[in-house]
């Protein structure tokens, strides 16, 4: 088969490992396109994805992760014009040369037997925090549509276009994976686990890590809030759903 996959990589301050992320992304079976999205990155992200094949669209300040993926999604459609649009395999930035190991998220989606598949890491990375985001996910993955997650965070995942446009809009920030599987599976499309040989940064303890998993906690919960009326009156309880 020719090229027909276009990978997305939303990144912000990644410029250490963005250019082993997009060499390896290139390399992957299928793929003809790598979009890196810099997310008003600080450092030279951009300009190292660029010197290293990929098309960069910037933003002018940070957006979050779901604006990114979103604004990736457009590149590839303008790219692709009057072309059968290209599967879209999203990919966090600092995968590293790990991201070569992607193919296998690809092929259920190019031989047309998912519509999305998710990413389950084999070589689990010791994680900072204490799973708590996690459990929030999987139970309210697990409630909406009975699909009983293994990596519900995962942000590595291959869709097809129309997968992805029945997505939309994302939720926002880091709630986007959480609602990206409950919205396709209610919708039922297709939605496949892939065990892949892939890792990234591990997040730490400080309080920059503290932070971003109390973002990702109020993003989780927000998705959930829109899809779970239970989770809304609780919100309001606590006054977080604004």
């Amino acid at each position: 088969m020719s090229g027909d996959t276009a990978v997305v990589i939303p990144a912000a301050n990644e410029a250490d490992r963005i250019a082993a992320t997009v060499k390896a992304a290139a390399a992957l079976p299928g793929v003809d396109l790598v979009v890196v999205v810099d997310d008003g990155s600080t450092d030279q992200t951009g300009r190292v994805a660029r010197a290293a094949g990929a098309r960069v669209v910037r933003h002018s300040r940070n957006r979050g992760k779901a604006a990114a993926m979103e604004t990736g999604a457009e590149a590839v459609r303008l790219l692709d014009a009057d072309a059968a649009p290209r599967h879209l395999l999203f990919l966090d930035a600092d995968l590293g040369e790990t991201a070569k190991a992607a193919a296998p998220l690809v092929e259920p989606v190019r031989r047309g037997e998912a519509d999305m598949t998710i990413a389950v890491f084999t070589t689990r990375v010791r994680l900072g925090g204490h799973g708590l985001v996690v459990r929030l996910s999987k139970e309210g993955i697990r409630r909406a549509t009975g699909f009983d997650a293994t990596q519900p965070l995962n942000g590595q995942r291959c869709l097809t276009r129309a997968a992805f446009e029945a997505a939309r809009p994302l939720a926002h920030g880091f709630g986007v994976e959480t609602a990206l599987t409950i919205d396709l599976l209610r919708k039922r499309y297709r939605v496949t686990e892939v065990e892949v040989d892939m890792t990234h940064r591990a997040t730490g303890t400080d309080w920059r890590a503290q932070l971003h998993r109390a973002r990702q906690l109020r993003d989780v919960a927000r998705a959930l809030a829109v899809r779970e009326p239970v989770v809304a009156q609780n919100l309001d309880r606590l006054g977080l759903r604004r």
